[in-house]
């Protein structure tokens, strides 16, 4: 069969979109087929895909994402945006809102002009210095679930960082087992505005950017430093997004946004 796909980006984090709110794609969909599509060299090539279907509990659509090895994860901060601004136009007239259901809980996209806003999740099972240590990396390791789990280090010297190799360690060790993490190295530019290289679980191996890893960097920056709301964040894409949040204890945030592009890139058809 012949499959209609659109391809997007938020910040360089590139994404495969299907539109399956009459469910007819569900049967297709399974992580052999979705690890094909992602195939940088066989197939479209993404790090992973958005597929679109009917809500459940009251939102406008509900979100799957899958991740380049086909499979399903709780989120995406950059897929959101990118699905927010995909379902905004589904209607006869450009929405300006849209809200969504996730493995992670309902969330909204707001259209900010060129820059889509997404309202997260409230983040949980932090850990400041988890007292996980790997070989040659120097800094402490600290653990957020921004929607899916998160490591972030602060090193000194960020473009000499090996991600691949260090994220790898992270995302496959024994501490985060058995589900694994993403890892997020980051360096602060000034206060209030750091940059970070972030290894995907799922990918396996850097992405270009990563929207729940720049909002468990922000925040767990703010709780090392104090830098107020909102935090700018440069990823290896070369954008720089915006990170805002509320305080609502000593380690407990409310009213998490992540506010970036989401950009649509192409259109075709591929046969599956």
């Amino acid at each position: 069969m012949l499959l209609h796909f659109y391809k997007m980006n938020g910040a360089g984090n590139d994404f495969i979109v299907v539109d399956n709110r009459d469910l007819s794609l569900s049967a297709e969909l399974d992580g052999d087929i979705i690890a094909a599509l992602c195939d940088r060299h066989r197939g479209i090539g993404a790090d992973g895909l958005l597929a679109v279907e009917p809500a459940e509990n009251g939102a406008d659509y509900k979100f799957r994402y899958y991740n380049a090895d086909g499979g399903e994860a709780e989120m995406c901060g950059n897929g959101a945006r990118c699905f927010g601004r995909f379902t905004a136009h589904l209607g006869d007239e450009p929405a300006e809102r849209v809200t969504f259901e996730t493995i992670a809980g309902t969330l909204a996209a707001d259209m900010v002009g060129e820059n889509v806003r997404i309202a997260m999740s409230e983040p949980k099972d932090l850990k400041l210095n988890t007292g996980v240590e790997i070989e040659d990396l120097v800094g402490d390791l600290h653990f957020l679930n921004t929607g899916v789990p998160h490591v972030v280090v602060f090193v000194d010297d960020l473009d000499e960082t090996d991600v691949v190799e260090h994220g790898a360690a992270i995302r496959f060790h024994e501490a985060f087992a058995p589900a694994g993490t993403n890892a997020n190295f980051a360096k602060v530019l000034e206060p209030g505005h750091i940059a970070i290289r972030t290894y995907e679980r799922g990918v396996e191996d850097e992405t270009l950017a990563c929207g729940t890893g720049m909002v468990a960097s922000a925040l767990i920056h703010h709780l090392l430093t104090g830098a107020p709301s909102p935090i700018q964040v440069d990823v290896e894409g070369g954008d720089t997004l915006e990170i805002g949040f509320e305080k609502t204890g000593d380690q407990s945030f409310t009213n998490v946004t992540l506010s970036g592009p989401a950009d649509f890139v192409f259109e075709g058809e591929i046969e599956i």
